[in-house]
């Protein structure tokens, strides 16, 4: 198994999805011993660049399916357009809940944003990042894949720069556009006014 400074690579197995058939990567962080995972959909060497989705942890919104936010949707989406596309990776990224927070913060900005505070100001008012993300371990991981040149999912301008100045080349920014509904619109609003994002469609 690979194994560096910043991650190991633990195990490889088959995971069956209902999105078709990934290899998934499982990883311990060193410094922390967090696990993360890669999914991996074709055969290594994967084509350059490749396809990627650095995707953010989060529980109530994969898992208890919550309208808040449009997480469940663009991970979903990003495991379709990898699979349309013929091959890709999503690298999931445990520990960024909340963009950071933790899920307990993320809870308490929650209740903030009942009062009627925004994503940001939620945040804030809990005198916490409004961003507190970062992804050595991400780049770690696409090192490890044998990744160095990618077309980056994501509408988020930051995390271009991020992989950028990690050394990895992002030859493409591919934007991630799910439909809003009357329960994510505020947030989504809010991510592209504030935190800078991008929503233009996909051509």
């Amino acid at each position: 198994m690979t194994d560096n400074n910043e991650i190991k690579r633990v195990v490889v197995s088959r995971l069956p999805t209902r999105y078709g058939l990934f290899d998934i990567y499982g990883y311990r962080v060193q410094a922390s011993g967090l696990e993360q995972v890669a999914l991996v959909f074709g055969s290594l060497p994967l084509p350059s660049p490749t396809l990627v989705r650095i995707h953010s942890e989060c529980l109530t919104g994969e898992v208890f399916g919550s309208l808040r936010c449009d997480c469940q949707a663009q991970l979903e989406l990003g495991l379709e357009t990898i699979v349309a596309n013929g091959s890709g990776v999503v690298v999931y990224m445990r520990g960024h809940e909340g963009r950071g927070i933790g899920l307990i913060n993320k809870l308490r900005a929650y209740a903030l944003q009942d009062q009627g505070a925004n994503t940001v100001d939620a945040n804030l008012g809990l005198g916490l990042p409004v961003d507190a993300r970062e992804y050595s371990a991400a780049i770690a991981i696409l090192r490890d894949l044998g990744i160095s040149k990618l077309r980056l999912m994501t509408n988020n301008p930051e995390k271009v720069q991020a992989v950028e100045e990690a050394g990895l080349v992002v030859a493409e920014r591919v934007p991630l556009v799910t439909a809003s509904t009357a329960e994510n619109s505020d947030y989504i609003r809010t991510k592209r006014e504030e935190l800078g994002h991008l929503f233009e469609p996909r051509s």
